[in-house]
């Protein structure tokens, strides 16, 4: 006996694949209840303050309205379950519900900043034909790294191109960031194979550091522009991201060629030396340091590693006074870690 199809049913092939009627109502409250931009900016003052809580008074520095009307919009969001609220003293604190932490967390990691670069150029495909170049590429790698087989060289070259090109952007430089990504990736796997087999001499090991957020086009970005510019050569650095955007948002663009050390060009490739890019298992594997900044369950734990998760706001949805304030705040950070790993320094 076959089975029917939805027309013989009764049910319509829009029905069959939409959500229900009640869910559907349930989500349009919800976001009828986010459909306000004070609302939204509390929200992500509360979602990135390292204790995650805040209060009326300080979300009150957010707007010109009165704290009354800001507590109204913070019942708003507590009604409707965003949020939860406890009163210590005088003071009412409120948190992100448990239960909405995942989905708050994709809201402003991944919808907000999608919906901030609608606009921006149509994503591109890629060289018309690339191949020849990535040969070349591959070639190159090889000679420059003949612990690596010619064939793994050609692998990592094809692989970090499709990565590169995925993310979308500009042709300009995609065969040089190919050539810079490949051989980030060659050496941390040199690397990470060197410290799962204890070899080398460990008074000569540097410590490495990655740094992951979403996009890697602010926060882990400025981390690592800070970390190379107080650790010098004394620390390797990494950073990527676990859906990297198309290019460094423009808002710390500027900061990070004020703290760029042009003298590292054969570290970081010059003109491109700033570009977003994937999270690899080698890079993981490389680093003695992992540090995450809202990117989730999406960076591999693995043992042995030092995981730290630092709540920093995200300079893409930042004022230009909300960007010097998280770079101030990574500024901090990274001189405290820098601290800890070079304690000889100090």
């Amino acid at each position: 006996m076959s089975m029917q199809d939805s027309s013989q049913t009764g049910v319509s092939s829009a029905e069959s694949h939409a959500i229900g009627q009640d869910a559907a109502a349930t989500i349009a409250a919800t976001l009828k209840a986010l459909a306000d931009p004070l609302r939204l900016r509390m929200l992500s003052a509360i979602a990135a303050s390292a204790s995650g809580e805040s209060t009326v008074g300080e979300l009150a520095t957010l707007t010109d309205v009165s704290q009354p009307t800001v507590s109204h919009h913070l019942r708003v969001l507590r009604e409707i379950g965003l949020l939860t609220s406890d009163r210590r003293g005088t003071w009412v604190w409120y948190r992100i519900d448990p239960a909405y932490r995942g989905a708050v967390n994709t809201l402003l990691e991944r919808f907000a900043p999608a919906a901030v670069d609608v606009h921006q150029a149509p994503r591109m495909t890629g060289l018309s034909n690339a191949e020849p170049a990535l040969r070349r590429l591959a070639s190159s790698l090889a000679g420059r790294f003949p612990g690596t087989p010619a064939s793994e060289c050609l692998r990592v070259v094809r692989e970090s191109y499709t990565a590169l090109a995925r993310r979308g952007g500009a042709e300009t430089y995609l065969v040089a960031l190919t050539e810079h990504f490949a051989r980030q990736r060659i050496v941390d796997a040199a690397k990470a194979e060197a410290l799962e087999s204890a070899e080398g001499d460990p008074t000569e090991h540097k410590p490495q550091v990655l740094f992951v957020c979403v996009a890697n086009a602010g926060r882990s970005q400025l981390a690592a522009a800070l970390m190379q510019h107080y650790a010098g050569d004394q620390v390797v650095v990494r950073s990527a991201g676990s859906a990297p955007a198309a290019e460094i948002h423009a808002s710390v663009r500027a900061i990070l060629e004020q703290v760029g050390d042009p003298g590292a060009a054969d570290l970081v490739d010059d003109v491109t030396r700033f570009y977003p890019k994937p999270i690899t298992d080698d890079a993981v594997r490389a680093a003695d340091v992992v540090v995450t900044m809202g990117c989730g369950d999406a960076c591999p734990v693995l043992p042995g590693k030092r995981y730290e998760d630092w709540a920093v706001g995200d300079p893409a949805l930042a004022s230009p006074a909300g960007v010097a304030a998280i770079r101030d705040e990574l500024d901090a950070r990274v001189r405290a870690l820098v601290a800890d790993l070079l304690p000889a320094k100090n």
